[in-house]
């Protein structure tokens, strides 16, 4: 026990001097609990991790993707990222798969993230004005409608390869002849019929947008230009959603948005000619627009979070 114990003592050493610490160190560090939903009672699990520095710090709430749950730990990294740099984390379950009613964005969801972030703000050192949303995926699904309808102050969102329109992701599925066609159905509660009405009602991108609210929050979605291509979600619903926003947002500059033209050159061609050298990581940057604190970044990828890049979006807003 005193081993165990001065090992504990000795990694947390570690994390609180901004040493990386190994994958198993860190799994141990992740600290499992719950919570009971005040909508229905459900047992939300979740995993966090409580910073030990004696100053508020930055909360990262991590979204799980379409067919994972909390217990899968899937977190592709981000965990031990926020973890090396002493970090609140939390991962929350939000009724996990998506392939039922009270999953796929809807009010259950909504209330089930927003109370994993009330646990996180009574029981870890948050800095409130410090608040982070990322996800990846079905995770950025659920990161889009959270900025559309949480009740937090939120300081910032990352959305990587995210869905935002449920109507339009059915039909690319059935094409594709994956199963999300299915669990999109299962989702909707339509006895196994598509209702595009109801499908709507789970999609941020027919959402009003809290423009009022959002005014001095940051949004960054992120998409790598061969998803659809490689993986199941195309391009475009992250340049839709965008564009909704710039909108919402009374952008008055058209290019600031991105026209037709081009999002139909990156979708058919997969590229796009530029002569921006910048990186994201060791990715390039293959086509940029932002407005006000709405971004957008296609760059060279598929269907993937790059984790260390997401907590340069914490740095670079950690303000």
């Amino acid at each position: 026990m005193k081993a165990l114990l001065a090992w504990f003592i000795c990694t947390i050493s570690l994390c609180a001097s901004g040493q990386n610490i190994n994958r198993d160190q860190f799994k141990t560090l992740l600290t499992k609990d719950s919570i009971y939903s005040t909508l229905d009672g459900n047992l939300q699990v979740f995993y966090y991790y409580k910073s030990n520095d004696k100053k508020p710090k930055p909360l990262i709430v991590q979204l799980h993707s379409w067919s994972y749950t909390a217990e899968s730990l899937r977190t592709l990294g981000l965990d031990s990222v926020a973890i090396n740099s002493n970090y609140n984390y939390i991962f929350p379950n939000f009724r996990g798969v998506n392939n039922h009613p009270k999953a796929c964005c809807s009010e259950f969801v909504i209330a089930d993230i927003d109370e994993a972030i009330d646990w996180a703000i009574e029981n870890t050192n948050v800095d409130r004005n410090r608040i982070f949303v990322i996800g990846y995926s079905g995770g950025g699904y659920a990161t889009l409608a959270m900025y559309m309808k949480s009740r937090h102050n939120i300081h910032g969102f990352s959305a990587w390869a995210a869905i935002s329109d449920l109507v339009a992701w059915y039909e690319e599925s059935v094409e594709r002849k994956n199963n999300y066609a299915n669990e999109i159905i299962s989702c909707i509660g339509t006895n196994n019929i598509f209702e595009p009405l109801k499908a709507e009602e789970r999609s941020p991108l027919f959402w009003t947008t809290p423009v009022k609210e959002r005014k001095k929050c940051v949004v960054q979605i992120f998409a790598g230009i061969h998803d659809g291509y490689n993986g199941p979600v195309p391009i475009s619903q992250s340049v839709n959603f965008y564009n909704k926003l710039v909108s919402d947002f009374r952008e008055k500059d058209t290019s600031k948005y991105v026209n037709i033209e081009d999002l139909k050159y990156m979708v058919s061609k997969q590229s796009f000619p530029s002569s921006n050298i910048s990186k994201i990581g060791d990715r390039a940057i293959l086509y940029q627009k932002a407005s006000k604190k709405v971004m957008l970044t296609i760059f060279e990828g598929g269907h993937e979070m790059l984790s260390n890049q997401a907590l340069e979006f914490i740095e670079q807003n950690n303000k």
